[in-house]
């Protein structure tokens, strides 16, 4: 019965004990003149939003700030149809077969455990026999008899565990190893992580009145850029770019400083890309400007040493930006990207 005991109490640790650890394993493992005159400012740049354009290259300075958060790079096509084998992932490295199947673990640690009390108890028995009457034979014997069952019973469950868990549970597809790049050119997968990535645009044609438009918003915005009028500003260009003058203006009112760009002339504005995305349609123009760009101090009156802190403030100078401008439906154009 001795046996017995220890036999049923090593089943128990390892049922309990064995799939625990595991477990653990598991857990331990997952453990304007904007641009122009106030180039000293921090917020200046190039800067604003191009939708999804934003960060292309258009032969002006790459936008440097933006709200508008940056696209995942793409691999390129080749690399989608024969990818290298330096840039396929390592594959995982597969569990042991005990690690897979806790429960078979478990009930090989009881048979384990069972065999080793079998054979430290059995010892110790068959040395008893000796000084013992033929009554403790006949418990002895009864006691071998129910551990041979025991082990049986065990055996066979064993087996009926590996076929349930093993035979008749279908396999989980594993998608780990697909990627966009691994993704086969014309697949359902690689056209609609395409379509993912960016919206779809079309082409956009810009009529006398839209550069009407921007010729009068440059001359505007430069306005009321000198005049230090955030409200004036904020009827000429887009939340995001009003932040960036805001901040740019502030700065200036820091160091006690303004910028003044007075008699704008425009001398050339040029298409470079016109597109419509969603319900909002960009236009991004080079502009060329002739203007009195400069900086003075406001702790000084004009004519005392030191008002003018840079630029000329009776010659005109000439200026040239690419200046993105967007509206929704048809609506009032707006600035809202600057590049240098």
């Amino acid at each position: 019965m001795n046996t017995t005991k220890v036999i049923a109490s090593c089943i128990v640790i390892a049922l309990i004990g064995t799939p625990a650890v595991s477990l653990a394993k598991a857990r331990g493992g997952s453990g304007g003149g904007y641009s122009s005159g106030s180039r000293s400012s921090s917020a200046s740049g190039s800067i604003g939003s191009r939708g999804s354009r934003t960060y292309d290259q258009n032969g002006a300075q790459p936008i440097q700030q933006s709200t508008t958060p940056k696209p995942a790079t793409a691999a390129p096509q080749s690399a989608a149809t024969s990818p290298s084998p330096a840039a396929q992932p390592a594959p995982a490295s597969q569990p042991s077969f005990l690690q897979r199947n806790p429960l078979l673990a478990g009930i090989a640690g009881g048979l384990a455990g069972s065999w080793i009390g079998h054979m430290l108890f059995g010892a110790t028995e068959s040395s008893a026999k000796t000084s013992e009457a033929g009554d403790a034979a006949t418990q002895t014997a009864g006691a071998s008899s129910n551990s041979g069952l025991l082990l049986f019973l065990m055996v066979l469950g064993a087996g009926a565990a590996y076929y349930f868990l093993k035979v008749r549970r279908a396999p989980a597809p594993d998608f780990s190893g697909i990627t966009r790049s691994s993704a086969v050119a014309g697949s359902l997968l690689a056209e609609s992580s395409a379509t993912a990535l960016r919206p779809a645009t079309t082409d956009l044609d810009i009529t006398t009145a839209d550069k009407a438009a921007f010729q009068q918003l440059l001359t505007d915005i430069q306005t009321a850029w000198s005049k230090q009028d955030l409200a004036e500003l904020k009827r000429f260009v887009t939340p995001e770019m009003l932040t960036y003058f805001s901040t740019a203006l502030a700065e200036n009112a820091s160091q006690e400083i303004e910028n003044h760009v007075e008699d704008v002339v425009l001398g050339r504005a040029d298409v470079r890309e016109a597109w419509t995305e969603n319900a909002t349609q960009y236009a991004t123009v080079g502009l060329h400007w002739s203007a009195r760009d400069y900086t003075v101090s406001t702790k000084k009156q004009r004519g005392e040493p030191g008002y003018l802190i840079e630029g000329n403030d009776k010659t005109p100078a000439e200026s040239s930006e690419v200046w993105t401008f967007m509206r929704f439906q048809d609506g009032k154009w707006l600035l809202s990207a600057i590049q240098q």
